[in-house]
């Protein structure tokens, strides 16, 4: 047996390991903005569908900067930012049909745009004025989920409901979960593995691999590809390109429709990065190397869109100009929509916690209450002394 400069066992190589094992990335567009083919994959789109894809994506990122704007002149309390992910989130929610029901972590914002969610629904809750929520069947998304990896026992719960109902079939209705690399070392996620393999259960586990769980780089959290893992749990796995919003739609609708004809849960292992912070309260800087930013900035999803569009003829200055202006006018809404929400009445976080009072939350929301009325009284006396 083969030991380490420790004296202790080594680990037996795998041949995922070796230099020779390279994971299949589904792409259908590359980073030029060329077209590709994968027999797997067909992808047929018009010029307008296309052109469709890369307004998504544009609306979604500058939705995402006026955000990021705004939490840095405290406008809002935190602000997870989606830079770099907008092709996997643009591309998989394009995929979904209007009865499927998509459970996000706390950044999908580009899912929430193609569910018709908006926008500023989603500042509400990073501003502080509201229960964090919106109907979830008004637009079949539910609420963001901050508890990392707890949205994909939901989700294979309600996938499993699905499936009781009856509401399958090519028509029927999927479940979509997504979450990060780094979820997939909670137990929560490895669970939901468990319960939608052995259930059979139509969901699709779609993880936005952007290579670090906040300071926590890839390697700490595996030591083989993501997608691998689905073989250990009885499902199929793939890793696609995800910064490509073509090869995410097409792989993501193709196990939405698995799900849908009972041939049960998929993981897509979107391979991508995240280009800016963690959320408004980290610092990259101080983990990871600016040359593999800029490295990444070279595969802009945007971007490669864009030069297909252009290679192929289908769009023209005027067009670009055109998404530019009405991105301006997204941004210009989403502030003001922002600045002009109203704040709650602090003592309304007690509401709706549960159906029926209880003496515990009486009590404390009592509390509550007598210590914001002791600045009721200071606020008095303030004003009295500027009158003098």
């Amino acid at each position: 047996m083969a030991v380490n400069a420790a004296g202790q066992a080594a680990s037996r190589p795998r041949s995922q390991d070796g230099p020779d094992f390279k994971p299949e990335l589904i792409q259908l567009l590359t980073p030029e903005g060329e077209r590709a083919e994968h027999p797997d994959y067909p992808l047929e789109l018009t010029a307008e569908e296309i052109k469709a894809l890369y307004r998504d994506l544009v609306l979604v990122r500058r939705i995402d900067f006026e955000a990021i704007a705004l939490q840095r002149q405290g406008e809002l309390g935190i602000w997870a930012s989606l830079l770099g992910q907008e092709a996997a989130q643009v591309g998989s929610g394009r995929a979904l049909q209007p009865r499927d029901m998509a459970f996000p972590t706390y950044r999908e914002h580009g899912v929430a745009w193609c569910r018709g969610l908006d926008p500023a629904k989603l500042l509400e809750l990073f501003r502080g004025v509201s229960h964090g929520g919106w109907d979830p069947k008004a637009h079949n998304i539910h609420l963001y989920t901050i508890v990392i990896g707890a949205q994909t026992l939901h989700a294979t719960g309600y996938a499993m409901g699905i499936q009781r109902d009856g509401a399958l079939g090519e028509d029927g209705e999927a479940v979509i979960a997504y979450f990060g690399d780094g979820a997939t070392s909670q137990g929560d996620v490895n669970e939901a593995f468990i319960w939608a393999s052995v259930n059979n259960a139509p969901i699709v586990f779609f993880c936005q691999n952007n290579q670090w769980a906040i300071s926590e780089p890839l390697d700490r959290q595996t030591r083989i590809p993501l997608y691998l893992r689905a073989q250990g749990f009885g499902f199929p796995g793939l890793r696609v390109d995800g910064n490509d919003v073509f090869a995410c739609l097409a792989v993501t609708r193709k196990a939405l429709q698995a799900a849908r004809e009972g041939q049960g849960p998929t993981l897509i292992e979107a391979y991508t990065y995240r280009m800016g912070a963690h959320t408004t309260t980290d610092d990259p800087t101080r983990y990871r190397l600016s040359a593999e930013l800029e490295s990444w900035k070279l595969k802009d999803p945007i971007e490669r869109v864009k030069q297909y569009l252009i290679r192929s003829g289908l769009a023209k200055e005027d067009f670009f100009a055109e998404i530019s202006a009405e991105a301006d006018v997204i941004g210009d809404r989403v502030r003001k929509a922002c600045l002009q929400m109203p704040d709650r009445d602090p003592l309304t976080m007690f509401d709706h916690i549960y159906q029926e009072p209880s003496p515990l939350l009486a009590e404390e929301r009592a509390q509550l209450a007598s210590y914001l009325s002791s600045f009721a009284g200071h606020a008095d006396s303030l004003a009295k002394e500027g009158t003098r």
